[in-house]
């Protein structure tokens, strides 16, 4: 293992924790930076593994919450109803990213010409909604309607394709759907644990064959970075977004995806 391809595994672990939970496609992300890099990991393996150290970033985070919640879970119908709400919200995307999981590995994944435009799309996208005079209707996510929770998760099959960012398709269409901005950001944080654990265990298995053991440490220097950046981001994001809404998110889309662009005419 090179000391370079570690260098690359933690810059692109750091970028992970980076923008995981913020609307602007952590997937995209890599997989750009991956692309000019020159970093080639088994199976595409690395973009979705070291997603398990932002899923234990949130779950550190939400852990008295999540530990409540389980021990209310028999007792409580708040509770079993926002748990199931989860559940609910979790299955259109888990379908659809099952169905067209080679598709999405071989040919979306490939195509950083794709990512840029999705993400410039997403940019305009998300600015429009942030300034749109929007009444929100719901503040509590444990509370919402449960043709909501299907809402927003058919929603989140938009976040396939890659530059589209999960969190900023549940965000967005939670914004349009009447939910006020921190709980949008906080209930994309809830439906990312089963999401994330089952977009990680799904492309674990179809990569146990090729994945061997000179995989593991740059797995793990991933792992480990995305973890320590995603638990800052975590903690800060609800307070931003409560004060400032989601236009810098917005910005920074449409700078990545042009620049990105540019780049791909220059250098290919």
């Amino acid at each position: 293992m090179e000391s370079q391809t570690i260098v690359e595994a933690l810059l692109l672990g750091l970028l992970e924790g980076l923008t995981e939970f913020i609307p602007v496609s952590s997937t995209g992300h890599i997989l750009l930076a991956g692309h000019f890099l020159g970093f080639h990991s088994t199976g595409k393996a690395f973009e979705i593994l070291i997603q398990l150290g932002a899923i234990l970033a949130i779950l550190s985070v939400y852990f008295r919450r999540l530990w409540q919640m389980l021990l209310d879970l028999p007792h409580d119908r708040l509770t079993r109803h926002f748990v199931i709400g989860i559940l609910i919200a979790f299955l259109p995307a888990a379908i659809l990213g099952a169905l067209a999981h080679d598709f999405i590995k071989t040919i979306l994944f490939e195509s950083p010409r794709l990512i840029c435009i999705m993400l410039i799309i997403g940019g305009v996208v998300l600015l429009t909604v942030d300034r749109m005079n929007l009444k929100p209707v719901y503040r509590d996510v444990e509370r919402f309607p449960t043709r909501l929770y299907l809402q927003i998760g058919l929603f989140q099959c938009l976040s396939l394709i890659p530059g589209t960012s999960r969190s900023g398709s549940t965000i967005v269409g939670a914004l349009l759907l009447g939910v006020d901005k921190r709980a949008a950001a906080e209930f994309s944080f809830f439906l990312a644990i089963p999401t994330m654990v089952g977009a990680f265990a799904f492309d674990l298995f179809k990569n146990r064959n090729v994945l061997s053991s000179a995989d593991l440490p740059i797995i793990a220097f991933g792992f480990i970075a995305a973890f320590i950046t995603a638990l800052l981001v975590v903690r800060f994001l609800l307070g931003y977004v409560s004060r400032n809404g989601y236009s810098l998110f917005g910005w920074w889309r449409l700078v990545i995806g042009g620049v990105g662009l540019v780049a791909l005419m220059i250098w290919g």
